[in-house]
């Protein structure tokens, strides 16, 4: 086994988890992560944690999807085994990432507000997703398989403590300011972020962080009103879309276009009523992550990006007992424009990133 896999699995069970003796654990394995998941078992097993092993298959997922013509309920087995556990890891992988392109959208969307009290469950517990490098992911992401495995790791095994105390300057502003400005080309948009809390996304449960790698400041925006293009591809729902046009007027999207994948866009949009709406605003401040890879969980951490996701906020982004302000949507679908030139972010006024360039750092202008 290389290594690094066994790094990977110790990063992610103690950095970014936190596992306890004693913790009950589900581990959600994707096709072609075995490796990983030996690694992290292994490391449960020397921490004591009880592990229940699931298995996540896309092409599964599109078997069951294509074939069921009657009406979705709420999996209550499934929930109750998210509902009994204390932290769920996803190892991601896949061998076609394109696998669930044929279900039909009005199917997608039908399972996805099914499996919304299922979805919550998993999200009230301490868990956090991975990936494991693929023949797949490489080839989506137009590298070399060793390639991308050195990618992917210069991604992972990073020093978090350090970059924690860097993004902690972004997550201060953000909590002190009310608005946030976007302008760059075709993109001029304001969003409302008083009395909300950022998250400093550095990897790990104790930061309310739960991707790995991570690399992020997010928070959740409301009454956004002006344009946004996103510039950086990327696949939804089995689709890849390009160059998205955003319009929103009174806190909501209002015109939408993409110069492909434009139906899985509508998809998205027509979910539910908070679908329309922002859950979202993340600026990337990850460094180890040096290209887009058309993969959300790298691209949207990347230095030199701000990303948007409609529908679902996280209850993390508000104050204690405010949690319910969140908004509401079976979905949450990040999309990512590139800020490394011509564009500037402001909090009530004050520029503090130009071209990629935060204030704190050497040749802010």
């Amino acid at each position: 086994m290389d290594p690094r896999v066994r790094d990977h699995a110790e990063v992610l069970v103690d950095w970014s988890a936190r596992i306890e003796a004693g913790d009950d654990v589900v581990l959600s394995v994707a096709e072609d992560t075995h490796e990983l998941a030996v690694a992290v078992a292994e490391k449960l097993g020397e921490r004591g944690a009880n592990l229940v092993t699931t298995y996540a298959s896309d092409e599964v997922s599109r078997a069951y999807l294509r074939a069921h013509d009657a009406d979705f309920e709420t999996a209550d087995h499934e929930l109750a085994l998210y509902e009994n556990a204390d932290s769920v890891l996803f190892l991601r992988g896949g061998r076609n990432t394109f696998a669930t392109a044929d279900v039909p959208g009005e199917r997608r969307q039908a399972a996805d507000v099914a499996a919304q009290p299922v979805r919550e469950a998993r999200m009230d517990t301490d868990w956090v997703l991975t990936l494991h490098p693929t023949r797949s992911l490489a080839q989506q992401a137009g590298m070399a398989y060793e390639e991308y495995q050195e990618f992917v790791y210069d991604a992972v095994l990073r020093d978090w403590e350090t970059l924690a105390e860097e993004m902690q300057q972004m997550k201060e502003i953000l909590d002190d300011g009310s608005e946030v400005r976007l302008v760059k080309e075709d993109t001029d948009v304001t969003m409302s972020i008083e009395n909300r809390v950022a998250v400093n996304s550095a990897a790990s449960v104790a930061y309310d962080s739960h991707n790995l790698p991570s690399g992020e400041v997010f928070t959740a925006p409301a009454d956004p009103e002006g344009e946004v293009f996103f510039d950086v591809p990327m696949t939804i729902s089995g689709t890849r879309v390009r160059n998205v046009h955003l319009t929103f007027e009174d806190g909501e999207v209002t015109d939408f276009s993409a110069e492909s994948g434009e139906s899985a866009l509508a998809d998205v949009l027509d979910t539910d009523a908070g679908a329309r709406r922002l859950g979202e605003l993340g600026i990337g401040m990850n460094r180890g992550i040096d290209r887009f890879t058309d993969n959300i969980l790298f691209d949207e951490k990347m230095g030199d990006t701000v990303h948007l996701a409609v529908g679902r906020a996280y209850g993390s982004n508000f104050p204690p007992g405010r949690e319910d302000e969140a908004n509401q949507s079976a979905v949450h679908v990040d999309m990512i424009t590139d800020v490394s030139e011509n564009s500037r972010i402001e909090v009530d006024g004050d520029v503090v990133q130009r071209d990629g360039v935060f204030r704190w750092e050497d040749g802010f202008e």
